[in-house]
């Protein structure tokens, strides 16, 4: 476990510039954060403070940044009270915002295959590193969710080992990087693998030679269920995993210690914060899903 270090936390008054809805309480928001854009990584997250009248934030992760214009884009689900005041704000409106938060996922092993799944909101994590190791190292997108994906989508073109024909559709915004990316979904979704995302990661990896297999290191982020099987799957094939955990969290700073999760670090019990120690761990230190 790396020791915490946690970089800056700006305060921002974060600018609504684009606020989009999709099926299944699905939102995409673009924020001019000109602090957060210029300093975030892959993994971190913003705490938002949803509606003047709510004094506890909300934290969600970052999907894309675009440091030039000072934007960053989140997606969220509109699943409770918080959740749903965010939904309704308008674009033109201010937002209190603390950020970037967090450790990020260690994208530095350029020699690394990174597989990269995530489920529901989930995803963002996923599409931002994919943004990050574009044109540096090898990365797949595997993204699982049992309501219409909210991104543009399209046949893809690159042909992936162990993938039946069935899962043909691709995130047009990843493909046209030629960024390689497959959809799972149990909901019948048309272009989707039929189940489990993490068993369509599993069904590409089975497929590759032994040694490009033991190249890959696999990053996660979604649902505590998926965690677990993304972390079965590393166990299984010895692959280093990494789990981007989502906690219900009351400061997002440390301080109050609300989002605590027990790691075994070098035989010794220990408590990490998910907001500053995290939100990304080792799976091999996260007793919870051995």
């Amino acid at each position: 476990m790396r020791e915490c270090q946690v970089a800056s936390i700006f305060e921002e008054s974060a600018t609504v510039l684009a606020h989009i809805s999709h099926p299944g309480d699905q939102y995409v928001m673009r924020l001019h954060a000109p602090k957060t854009a210029a300093h975030a990584a892959p993994g971190q997250f913003v705490h938002l403070r949803v509606s003047p009248e709510r004094l506890l934030r909300r934290p969600i992760s970052i999907m894309l940044t675009d440091p030039e214009k000072g934007t960053i884009d989140l997606l969220y689900k509109a699943i409770g009270a918080g959740t749903q005041l965010l939904s309704e704000r308008n674009v033109g409106e201010s937002i209190a915002m603390l950020g970037p938060i967090g450790q990020p996922f260690d994208l530095s092993d350029l020699n690394k295959r990174y597989i990269l799944i995530g489920g529901g909101v989930g995803i963002p994590p996923m599409i931002f590193a994919a943004d990050r190791l574009h044109g540096r190292a090898d990365a797949i997108v595997f993204a699982g969710s049992e309501v219409p994906f909210p991104f543009a989508l399209k046949p893809s073109t690159t042909l992936l080992p162990g993938i039946n024909g069935t899962a043909i559709l691709a995130i047009t915004s990843l493909e046209e990087r030629n960024i390689a990316s497959r959809l799972a979904s149990n909901a019948g979704l048309y272009g989707c693998y039929q189940g489990h995302v993490p068993n369509l990661a599993r069904d590409y990896l089975l497929a590759l030679k032994p040694e490009m297999r033991a190249g890959c290191v696999l990053l996660s982020c979604g649902p505590h269920p998926m965690l677990h099987a993304v972390a079965k799957l590393g166990r299984e094939l010895n692959l280093p995993t990494y789990l981007s955990l989502e906690e219900h969290m009351a400061c997002g700073i440390g301080g109050c210690a609300g989002c605590v999760v027990k790691t075994i670090e070098a035989g010794q019990e220990k408590y990490r914060r998910v907001c500053v120690d995290g939100p990304v761990f080792s799976a091999d230190i996260l007793p919870e899903f051995a």
